[in-house]
């Protein structure tokens, strides 16, 4: 391609990407931490998430490693030499580092499920712990894993003093693997379509008539719904009848029983999520008792938003009772800004975008942001790709308002870290490149569109070996070899380190980002996005000026004229080196080291 061909392109993507409604500008806030600003009134886009699993950040009381169980790991899931097992972080070790996060410049924890769990499942030699808080049994207590429910509250009383809101992660989809099948001893169930086994008919199309009159849609007569053994004949297993609370979740003919998930089609909505127990979302039971267990965490606690885990295979019409019931249990406890964002897994922005429009989710995680940023700083794709994505903002529900406040991450505890996925793509990678790579991709989560979330150990360098358990590594110091031998990112002497060097890059970048009100609420303008290495070049705008944010994906420096708003005419430095005018009306000449980042600001 010609370089007058790139200038073309560039131009031509930077007039289609420009969004289309603003935000009123909200107040600049005085610094990272948000002490000035009341923590109940500020909005979901001022915030800096950061994401942690309990288990694994800090053990501040040992005495509740094993939970209160007596036995070898298999009772009490205390193993902290596997990575599948707990390790024995818990809420006072949390909370006493809150000083550590709130330096680093966070403003909002989210915690993984901290409810109590099943211990361990598994068949046997495949046993698990439930350190990661996804197999829950009481939806009304705290894990005694993790401490209580007393410690629960002085975390959130300890956060909110310090100006940080806390984020539960809630599950609805699924409790435990608590139900068994009478069909299947071994307890792995093929998935039983409902045109094979349908309601109204026991163990198949020929089988005994049940259940007259039922169809199992949304809005059914669920009275009419008598029997649970269309498909498989579900039961609770001797000395777990009553494991669950609250008690109507011990019913099985609350749960689909149609045996593990295909993961297509309807088995997508209704298939047990491997092997654990899937309500039947569509009850109007199970509905309004969802409403009543996490209301009243708002109601005791005072929460300040929910992530939902697998919000992606639970019926629509669920979400449209669910959400606007708890929004209004948020307001009634004096909570304005209640910050619901869904996790819905898929890399197209179109299919999360379908969640707010239909299923009516506020937010939902942007993946397909993640997996942008992923492909800019590994090569694979070009800033042209996050042109054409920031185009789409329209799309959600509430348009490129409700885009400026999805939550966007690098990586996370289920598709790994991006120091890993760096690695993946670059095994060769110099310390020096990889850690120019990482922050990069930070660079573009915490500086760029959306409500940024920084995954635990991230800013310690942290890189782990893959997904799931092997991206979950202790911030203390581990006792697990795979965990142990990892390569790092930059220099870091020891746990909790202020002085790390991507720390340090990270606190600095939300900064920046907390003492400017437009890279939070300002409407977005792309105005270069080149097709190869090279620069992205985004806007921020507001009625007050204009915040320029560039980055450089290319290894070496780039120097450009970027198109800017005409009366941007003088400029300073929040990041990098900026010129203090502009090259011409409409015009901006700017250096951006490799791999590197800038902020400059105009305000007319």
């Amino acid at each position: 391609m010609t370089e007058r061909s790139k200038r073309l392109n560039r131009t031509c993507v930077a007039a289609l990407c420009v969004a289309f409604a603003a935000l009123s500008a909200a107040p600049a806030l005085a610094g990272p931490n948000l002490q000035d600003t009341g923590v109940r009134d500020r909005p979901a886009e001022d915030e800096v998430i950061y994401f942690l699993l309990p288990d694994r950040f800090a053990n501040g009381d040992p005495a509740n490693d094993r939970g209160g169980l007596d036995g070898d790991r298999l009772q009490t899931g205390y193993d902290p030499t596997d990575p599948g097992f707990y390790h024995g972080g818990d809420l006072r070790g949390l909370t006493g580092r809150l000083d550590y996060l709130q330096g680093l410049g966070v403003t909002a924890l989210w915690i993984a499920p901290p409810f109590v769990n099943k211990p361990v499942q598994g068949p046997p030699g495949h046993e698990s712990a439930a350190y990661h808080g996804y197999w829950i049994t009481d939806f009304t207590r705290i894990d005694p894993h993790f401490g209580t429910n007393d410690d629960f509250r002085a975390l959130v009383d300890a956060a909110h003093a310090r100006g940080i809101k806390v984020y539960l992660d809630i599950v609805i989809n699924h409790t435990a693997d608590v139900i068994r099948y009478r069909e299947c001893p071994d307890n792995n169930c093929d998935y039983r379509w409902k045109g094979d086994y349908p309601y109204q008919r026991r163990g198949g199309l020929a089988g005994e008539p049940i259940n007259a009159g039922f169809s199992g849609e949304p809005g059914s007569d669920f009275g009419s719904l008598i029997r649970p053994d269309y498909a498989y004949t579900p039961y609770n297993p001797a000395g777990e009848e009553t494991v669950k609370v609250p008690a109507w979740l011990n019913d099985v003919g609350l749960y689909h029983n149609r045996g593990n998930s295909a993961w297509y089609s309807e088995a997508r909505m209704d298939g047990d999520f491997s092997g654990l127990d899937d309500l039947f979302t569509e009850h109007p039971r199970v509905v309004q008792g969802f409403i009543d267990i996490y209301g009243g965490w708002i109601d005791d606690y005072g929460v300040d938003g929910f992530r939902i885990d697998t919000a992606r295979h639970v019926n629509p019409e669920f979400w449209q009772a669910f959400v606007p019931a708890i929004l209004e249990r948020a307001r009634a406890k004096g909570i304005p800004n209640f910050h619901i964002f869904g996790e819905t897994y898929d890399f197209q922005s179109g299919t999360a975008a379908m969640h707010t429009v239909v299923d009516g989710l506020p937010t939902v995680l942007d993946f397909a942001y993640q997996r942008t940023v992923q492909d800019m700083v590994t090569g694979v794709r070009h800033p042209d790709a996050m042109g054409y994505l920031l185009m789409e903002d329209a799309i959600y529900a509430g348009g490129v308002e409700t885009a400026r406040k999805l939550p966007t991450f690098t990586g996370n505890h289920d598709m790994g870290r991006i120091g890993h996925l760096i690695l993946k793509a670059m095994p060769d990678i110099s310390d020096a490149e990889l850690l120019d790579r990482s922050a990069l991709a930070h660079a573009m989560v915490l500086l760029g569109r959306g409500v940024p979330v920084i995954y635990y150990g991230d800013e310690q360098g942290f890189t782990g070996d893959g997904d799931d358990r092997r991206s979950r590594q202790d911030m203390f110091e581990t006792r697990t070899a795979s965990y142990a031998d990892d390569r790092r990112i930059g220099q870091a002497a020891g746990p909790f380190d202020t002085g790390a060097d991507m720390y340090r890059r990270i606190a600095e970048m939300t900064r920046v980002r907390a003492a400017d009100a437009r890279l939070r609420h300002g409407r977005v303008a792309v105005r270069i996005a080149d097709q190869e290495p090279g620069i992205l070049a985004i806007s921020r705008l507001d009625d007050g000026g204009e915040t320029l944010v560039v980055f450089n994906t290319a290894t070496e420096a780039r120097a450009v004229n970027i198109p800017v708003e005409t009366t941007s005419s003088d400029w300073r430095a929040l990041l990098g080196q900026c010129p203090a005018r502009a090259a011409a009306p409409g015009a901006v000449s700017v250096s951006v080291p490799a791999l590197g980042y800038l902020v400059c600001v105009s305000e007319g």
